[in-house]
């Protein structure tokens, strides 16, 4: 027969030492004003961020709204040869709530289609925030970002997001995910020294002489 009493009481024992704990202990983080903090996971007591001028830092992996990206730096002007998407239409074809939809480019003088977006679009009050779309993405064109303060008082323009506003450029995408950027530049470098190598062997010539 099992004393349920008394594992009440040892519940609130476990309860009442991490509220005395809270008041003496933990209470020497440090913080500079305009940096984010981190709360270590070993950490015990206080440990309240003040925000908004207090700040945790944000996990890589943590995921909002999805972005597109281009090669470049925040001063460079984008160019079409810098955007990475091609209008593939795999984000969207994989969207489970279908927030994504792109048109595709064509060229002016003979009306064909080109591999480059000329509009594309997220509704931001519809995505689940799943990251499908950037990990279907075949060319590494759409990631997911870290920007969570969405908040507004009217949602027909603000929350559909065009290309001006989910343009970032890779400079920055390597501060934000330097783990994920690392591990992406170190894939492309390898598949670039292979195909070098594959370029630079020496063609393979037919044996002398031939079969009677």
């Amino acid at each position: 027969m099992r004393f349920y009493g008394l594992e009440l009481l040892r519940g609130l024992g476990i309860t009442f030492t991490h509220f005395v704990r809270s008041y003496v202990r933990g209470t020497g983080r440090r913080f500079v004003k305009g940096q984010a903090v981190r709360q270590p996971a070993c950490q015990e007591g206080i440990f309240t961020v003040e925000y908004p001028e207090e700040r945790l830092a944000v996990p890589e992996r943590f995921r909002v709204i999805p972005f597109l990206l281009y090669d470049g730096k925040e001063s460079e002007p984008l160019t079409e040869a810098a955007n990475r998407c091609t209008a593939c239409g795999i984000c969207a074809k994989v969207c489970p709530p279908q927030c994504i939809w792109i048109v595709q480019a064509k060229d002016p003088a003979t009306g064909k289609p080109k591999p480059k977006p000329s509009e594309f679009f997220i509704d931001v009050d519809v995505c689940m925030n799943c990251g499908l779309c950037a990990e279907f993405c075949p060319f590494d064109a759409i990631k997911m970002g870290h920007d969570f303060e969405l908040s507004g008082g009217e949602r027909q323009q603000s929350h559909i997001f065009d290309m001006d506003r989910l343009m970032v450029p890779t400079a920055r995408y390597a501060q934000t995910h330097p783990i994920a950027w690392g591990e992406e530049e170190a894939k492309r470098q390898a598949a670039a020294a292979k195909k070098a190598a594959a370029a630079a062997a020496p063609t393979a010539t037919p044996a002398a002489g031939g079969t009677a």
